[in-house]
């Protein structure tokens, strides 16, 4: 069915190395070790921009005929296919116009620029972004490149596929692959398959983003509502429609990770390589490790796709105060104890002898105390869950907030009392765009309807920052509050309901 695309992947083949290089296939020891398996890692983090995506923007871009190129080529990205249409046509000495959003971090904007491609910045989304440049490619008659969604791109990146097979000094067992839009899994399963159809292919998503794990899902392509950015190199609402159709009928299937296991494999990767992932590239590993954990298998051979570098240094403090979640050596949990002397005391004794990462208290009433604590855990899951039994056991009131996303990014650094003579509180997470005014606009347009109780940021060196937002808002106005964040165009969740909140600032 996919013959087609032996021929391209073979002329891509001879192409690609003009510019894009040959990546090491590692063994990683310590992985192996820890998990009883052979696990590899395709090292595209070698790439002289750091990604695989330049295999497909320099064969698509190689491949356009001249009078094509003498016109220039343009495209939409705010990240790794930004770069490397940018170095692709610098190589060929080919006009790019590249359009980025608003929210692109300047080291991004900067490398493209350095490679000669002129930079638009339009919207605040890459939806935006694209849709801007579709306009621009037809009025210009310019040649639109893609990020994933065409032949001549995934035949580019399946030469990431070809080399891995020629390098694994058997034949691995099963890839794994990380997915966006799909472009990477697309081409590595079509060649894998037709020539090696005993391997198996495992896609890899974040589960704030899973456009192919749904489509797959509802045997069609779909378009998700709202999407995480935590891994913006995989964060895309829709996958390609050529990409779904060969994931559709040659993927196994599509694994869907958090972000505190994508933070883990960040760390996996730099103690096996001294190399740094973004978000993006660790993903294949963290299904991997997922995987082996469900099958419970054991000395197979194990490839991983360490897909790209590009990541911000700022962003480095949230993956490391993630990890031990990710890694499941820490527990964040809400203890109720008694307001009383000695109290203290008695728990930390119950505790027992564990390294204690958190500690945050706040007296709120002459009755009970609650405890924000985190645990260092040196037997994972299992001594977790043994702890809260224990605790339970001894008659308090425990909650496990190790896998609550306002609690671990939010309500861990803002414990200080409650707020009793506070009305009619609802209490939204949003993330706003990394520029200059949005939050201003945002207020802006709200104006004196609402007032605002609560108020907590954090910026972690990505294209959006995380804020958490106390709104005093009457039963009989919820509803118009309700029209107007959805009108606002900011992602938004309701934590109105939820535990830490409850607990610990309600």
């Amino acid at each position: 069915m996919f013959d087609e695309y032996n021929n391209l992947i073979k002329e891509a083949s001879r192409r690609i190395y003009d510019l894009a290089k040959r990546t090491d296939l590692d063994q990683a020891s310590q992985l192996s070790l820890r998990h009883k398996n052979n696990i590899w890692l395709k090292r595209e983090d070698q790439q002289p921009v750091f990604s695989y995506k330049l295999r497909g923007a320099y064969n698509m871009i190689a491949s356009l005929p001249d009078e094509v190129r003498k016109r220039g080529v343009i495209t939409a990205s705010a990240g790794n296919h930004a770069q490397g249409v940018a170095m692709a046509t610098e190589s060929l000495n080919v006009k790019a116009v590249i359009v980025m959003p608003k929210t692109t971090p300047d080291i991004k904007i900067n490398a493209v620029k350095r490679m000669g491609a002129e930079v638009i910045l339009h919207g605040n989304t890459y939806d935006d972004a694209k849709d801007y440049a579709f306009i621009m490619s037809n009025e210009k008659k310019i040649c639109y490149i893609p990020p994933y969604d065409h032949p001549l791109i995934i035949a580019g990146q399946a030469t990431v596929g070809v080399e891995l097979m020629e390098q694994h000094p058997t034949r691995p067992d099963i890839i794994f692959v990380p997915v966006g839009g799909g472009g990477l899994i697309a081409g590595i399963a079509a060649y894998t398959q037709a020539n090696y159809p005993d391997v198996k292919i495992i896609g890899v998503e974040p589960d704030e983003a899973p456009c192919m794990h749904h489509a797959l899902e509802a045997g069609k392509r779909v378009i998700l509502e709202k999407i995480g950015i935590f891994a913006d190199g995989a964060a895309v609402k829709q996958a390609g429609e050529e990409n779904y159709r060969i994931t559709k009928e040659l993927v196994d299937e599509i694994l869907l990770v958090s972000i505190d296991e994508i933070c883990a494999s960040v760390k996996d990767i730099f103690e096996d390589t001294r190399s740094i992932s973004e978000p993006a590239g660790a993903l294949a590993l963290a299904g991997l490790k997922q995987y082996v954990a469900r099958e419970q298998i054991c000395g197979k051979e194990l490839v991983a796709i360490f897909s790209g570098a590009n990541v911000n240094f700022d962003r480095l403090r949230h993956i490391a105060e993630l990890t031990a979640l990710g890694e499941n050596k820490e527990a964040l949990i809400s203890i109720m104890i008694p307001e009383r002397p000695g109290s203290f005391r008695n728990l930390c004794h119950d505790l027992g002898p564990r390294l204690i990462t958190e500690f945050n208290y706040r007296y709120a009433d002459n009755n009970n105390a609650y405890v924000f604590a985190g645990v260092q855990l040196k037997q994972g899951v299992e001594e977790k869950n043994k702890l809260i039994t224990n605790l339970k056991k001894k008659n308090y009131n425990v909650v496990d907030l190790s896998n609550d996303v306002a609690a671990k990014m939010h309500i861990r650094h803002m414990v200080g009392g409650h707020a009793p003579q506070m009305d009619n509180e609802i209490i939204y997470r949003f993330e706003f765009p990394e520029r200059s005014g949005a939050l201003l606009h945002f207020l802006t347009k709200m104006g004196k309807r609402w007032n605002i109780s609560l108020f907590h940021y954090r910026n972690h060196g990505a294209a959006y920052g995380r804020v958490l937002i106390g709104f005093q808002v009457k039963e009989h106005e919820k509803k118009n509050f309700r029209q107007f964040v959805d009108k606002s165009g900011i992602l938004y969740w309701d934590e109105s309901d939820n535990t830490a909140y409850k607990t610990f600032l309600q």
